[in-house]
């Protein structure tokens, strides 16, 4: 395919002044307009003959990128028609704005000729898909520490003591041990003040139940729920995997979507999880914690502690997630995770110059007081309910993970 160059079209559209000048002064030299028009359409075609036949290869493109990363096609005389969670940035290279998958259909290859009139272009139908997945290495760091800090006591590293359900060995009770761990009857026997030291499971089973409903996919901040919810649980996970746990990840909204199947491993496997959270979907449609629970219920085939990341908005969705919730208890220890609505607690808490101000400070208020009442009754079920602000929020959930793992309760 032959495509004219800025200059070629630039040289044709001379010959309009330039006939109609001839056109005034010597009516008779009217064909040199005309004459120029073919002669530069040939050398179009002449330049473009000469010009090197394009490569047809494929560019290297990344397998996956993180979101805020930019790649490039390799040249400016490459260009393509991608799909997805990308924006062109510059001239060949695209920058990823969201998770998802960006898929490219097809790629035009030109070269320029020597005279720089034409282009020589060549396109190649394709089928390259690359995973946008979410950033967590600003805060991987910080949760690692983290846990090694919560495995450890003093300077001495202790990975498989805690207090967990599996009894190990009788120790001397010391100081700062709790209570309840204290061994009565070997105490009576040995006539001296014993505890129960046990032993922290490994190989338990932690799902990351992203609810990725339209209330999911309102901001906070700068970033999608959903986006913040999905690093939080990735590096969860990280840790979790780390620990000697299985890990699945799960989500749904009006339907089942994603299910990343139980993945052990260690951090080899935490590469399939992050393959896994690119598809999850930014909803538009209600949340069916029903049929996104029960089925999330149905595949799990032992005991496992769930994470559950969602949020509601009204006390009609709050009342079906309660009613799910409850389903799960009967089987599986659950975690709910909320965010702060740091927007809403800013216009209840500011001072109203206006009517209109308190009007949105009483709605906001009657917003808060309810999603209050709806943790308290979570709490009261014997669900563990975390909610913290967006920032916080990562390192929280490790946190809390690396309590329950300890107790195995």
């Amino acid at each position: 395919m032959i495509v004219p160059s800025p200059r070629a079209i630039q040289l044709t559209a001379l010959a309009a002044p330039v006939g109609l000048a001839l056109g005034v002064l010597a009516p008779a030299a009217w064909i040199a307009a005309p004459v120029w028009i073919i002669g530069v359409l040939a050398l179009i075609v002449a330049d473009a003959w000469l010009a090197k036949r394009p490569a047809t290869t494929l560019p290297d493109l990344p397998a996956t990128l993180n979101i805020g990363e930019t790649f490039r096609l390799g040249s400016a005389d490459l260009a393509a028609a991608i799909d997805g969670p990308v924006e062109r940035s510059a001239p060949g290279e695209y920058r990823a704005v969201r998770r998802g998958r960006a898929r490219l259909h097809r790629l035009w290859t030109r070269r320029i000729g020597p005279m720089g009139l034409a282009w020589r272009q060549v396109s190649r139908k394709t089928d390259r898909t690359i995973a946008i997945l979410p950033d967590i290495r600003p805060v991987r760091d910080q949760g690692m520490r983290q846990y090694l800090n919560s495995i450890s006591v003093g300077n001495r590293l202790r990975r498989d003591h805690g207090d967990g359900q599996d009894f190990q060995v009788l120790t001397d009770f010391q100081a700062g041990m709790e209570r309840r761990s204290i061994d009565w009857k070997a105490s009576a026997r040995h006539a001296s003040l014993l505890a129960r030291e046990f032993h922290t499971e490994r190989d338990n089973m932690i799902v990351f139940a992203i609810d990725a409903g339209r209330a999911m996919t309102d901001p906070v901040g700068d970033m999608p729920r959903i986006d913040r919810a999905v690093s939080s649980a990735l590096l969860a996970a990280f840790v979790a995997l780390k620990s000697g746990d299985r890990v699945r990840l799960y989500s749904f909204a009006a339907r089942p979507q994603v299910d990343s199947g139980s993945i052990a491993g260690g951090t080899r496997g935490f590469a399939r999880l992050h393959h896994a959270a690119a598809d999850i979907d930014y909803g538009v449609e209600e949340s069916n914690y029903t049929f996104g629970l029960v089925t999330l219920d149905q595949k799990l085939d032992r005991r496992a502690l769930v994470v559950l990341f969602t949020e509601f908005t009204d006390t009609t969705s709050a009342e079906l997630l309660l009613s799910a919730a409850q389903r799960m208890l009967k089987r599986h220890r659950v975690l709910f995770v909320l965010f702060r609505d740091l927007e809403l607690e800013g216009l209840r808490d500011a001072v109203p110059d206006s009517a209109d101000d308190l009007v949105r400070a009483n709605v906001a208020h009657m917003l808060l007081r309810d999603r209050a009442i709806v943790v308290e009754r979570l709490r009261r079920m014997g669900i563990d309910v975390i909610e913290a602000a967006a920032d916080a929020m990562p390192l929280a959930l490790v946190e809390r993970y690396v309590s329950h793992r300890e107790r195995g309760r």
